[in-house]
């Protein structure tokens, strides 16, 4: 095939897209399509996608829309990344990976130079960075850092318009989940932020470079742990105010605080009008409990308690629905309300759950 018709093989898989598979179809819109003959075969870099023409010349027409489908997909997983410091050529791989994992998923026959891994599906971009760190000298990982691309983010509205577009038309991709965090489910961004306290509240115990290279299967980016412990205080509101949905969901949190940090040490507190219940948890333990409460809902003792019996804590979480009688005065501690909706707090922030 010759030169001139390489333009027109890129716009008949581009149509093609569109009309076959429509979200990935609507991204590749967004790429700017350049030549490159120093690269061997292809690239997607930010909003670009680099090519050589000789290698797509060898290309057919379905292999091009493979190509295609992926470099959109990386564009999106690049959006989603919590940027550091370095941008790494191994953070590039993790991302080649899965995108070519989705795009596989979806029925596409990728080009035999593409990588791609069939033990990456399903995972996420943090958690396949983690294991290509985990299996790679730190050398070389510390020597391919580039510098980061700014100009290359997607829309966060243009990418949720696309959802809605497609989802009652059962024409959104399979593990979308793995590059795009569905309208349903947004309550991973208070995830997020709940997370990047805990990292925030004694910097000296975190760093954001490299990530933590444990399993992080809501994609939400933690950071590692660059000291031996993890110490903080959970309290939980078990006041007759609280479901048993909404308490499950407390839990589980905690649960995941336990799985995600290796070494920790959290002084568990049950409350609703008095203490019920102080339990400590550390480092290879698994969360047990027994539900003691569901009387009226009394904030201050919690604090009066911490006061007491425990030394002052740098950070205490406060999982409740808010609706209680708040203590007159700040304790000398960083405090987090996580709730299932707005609450007014008299100090401390609040985090918004959404189920």
């Amino acid at each position: 095939m010759s030169h001139r018709t390489i333009p027109f093989k890129i716009a008949h898989a581009k149509a093609k897209l569109m009309l076959d598979n429509p979200y990935f179809g609507s991204i590749v819109s967004t790429l700017e399509l350049c030549s490159d003959s120093t690269l061997a075969t292809y690239k997607g870099k930010g909003a670009k996608l680099l090519y050589n023409e000789e290698y797509i010349n060898t290309l057919e027409y379905e292999e091009v829309e493979a190509l295609l489908a992926s470099v959109a997909t990386q564009r999106v997983l690049q959006h989603q990344h919590r940027a550091f410091k370095g941008y790494s050529k191994v953070w590039q791989l993790a991302s080649e990976l899965v995108a070519n994992a989705i795009v596989v998923q979806n029925g596409f026959e990728l080009p035999l130079e593409s990588s791609y891994q069939d033990r990456f599906r399903g995972m996420y971009l943090e958690e396949v960075y983690g294991v290509l760190c985990d299996e790679m000298e730190d050398e070389y990982v510390q020597d391919n850092e580039e510098q980061i691309i700014h100009d290359e983010s997607l829309d966060e509205e243009f990418l949720e318009q696309l959802y809605t577009k497609f989802e009652d038309t059962l024409a959104l991709p399979k593990d979308l989940h793995c590059i795009l965090k569905p309208r349903q489910s947004h309550a991973i961004n208070w995830r997020d932020r709940l997370y990047r306290h805990i990292s925030a509240y004694d910097k000296s115990q975190f760093s954001f470079f490299p990530p933590n290279r444990k399993y992080l299967y809501r994609g939400v980016y933690i950071p590692s742990l660059s000291s031996d412990l993890l110490s903080i205080v959970v309290a939980i509101d078990t006041s007759a105010s609280i479901d048993d949905a909404l308490l499950a969901l407390f839990l589980g949190e905690i649960e995941a605080i336990m799985q995600n940090y290796p070494h920790y040490q959290i002084d568990l507190i049950q409350a609703d009008h008095k203490i019920q219940s102080h339990e400590v948890f550390t480092t290879g333990e698994t969360l047990s409990y027994t539900i003691k409460g569901r009387g009226a809902t009394h904030f201050a003792p919690t604090f009066d308690y911490i006061d007491e019996h425990l030394n002052t804590p740098t950070l205490l979480i406060y999982f409740s629905d808010g609706a209680g009688e708040f203590p007159p005065h700040q304790p000398p501690y960083d405090v987090l309300w996580v709730s299932p909706k707005a609450i007014n707090v008299p100090f401390g922030e609040n985090i918004v759950m959404e189920r």
